[in-house]
């Protein structure tokens, strides 16, 4: 099976192609962690995931929103099934990402989302100490994550084996400590706006309150079956 790096067409930074990846033979890795078949689709899937929202100014809202919610689900599998390593050095890894990089990606998803960038969060510390909802936004959540996976994947590209298995173990940890739970709750009110606006165009076909259930028709419905 040979390992082929996705973006080797494309003018942009390479995440990915470390120790010429794109042409060797899985077979022919070292035997480490960091090179098998598990975690290179992992560093794959991260790598797209940059790219995807670096470029997000490029689509419509219609094609981010459904591409996000595709990757998102693909990116939190993907991690969902390693194991963390163990760690060789003390110190933490290097980090890449800047201010800059961060607020672009950040500003390109709000741009491309509008009003509908604010959702209401659920898992919020500070909805332990309060009983007013928490407003929370999509574009924060993915520069996060952006921010984590960039980070990763620049420390994979040195091509050092420690490094990148050090890299491993703080994007593994931070996932489920923190951006894990942004994953889930960017893909959250994605899939809220991407399935909310396909009943809304279905419902402009016809009647909308045909066949519609709601709360008073389910109990209406149980007092005749009685």
């Amino acid at each position: 099976m040979q390992v082929v790096c996705l973006f080797s067409t494309r003018q942009y930074f390479f995440y990915f192609c470390m120790f010429n990846l794109k042409t060797m033979e899985i077979e022919n890795l070292p035997d480490h962690i960091v090179y098998t078949p598990p975690v290179i689709e992992f560093v794959t899937v991260a790598a797209e995931t940059c790219l995807f929202l670096e470029h997000a100014v490029n689509l419509s809202r219609g094609e981010f929103i459904d591409k996000s919610v595709k990757i998102l689900a693909l990116l939190y599998l993907k991690i969902s099934m390693l194991e963390v390593p163990s760690r060789v050095y003390d110190d933490e890894t290097e980090r890449f990402v800047t201010e800059e990089d961060y607020n672009d990606v950040k500003e390109q998803v709000e741009t491309l989302l509008g009003e509908q960038d604010s959702y209401l969060e659920t898992f919020h510390p500070d909805m332990a100490m309060s009983d007013t909802p928490v407003a929370a936004f999509v574009s924060e959540n993915l520069a996060d994550v952006y921010q984590e996976l960039k980070d990763f994947a620049a420390n994979y590209q040195l091509a050092d084996t420690d490094v990148m298995n050090d890299a491993l173990v703080t994007c593994l940890e931070g996932f489920g400590e923190h951006w894990g739970q942004k994953v889930l709750n960017a893909l959250k009110a994605l899939h809220n706006i991407k399935y909310n606006k396909q009943i809304d165009e279905n419902e402009e076909d016809g009647d909308s309150t045909a066949g519609k259930l709601d709360r008073n028709t389910f109990v209406d419905f149980l007092r005749d079956d009685e």
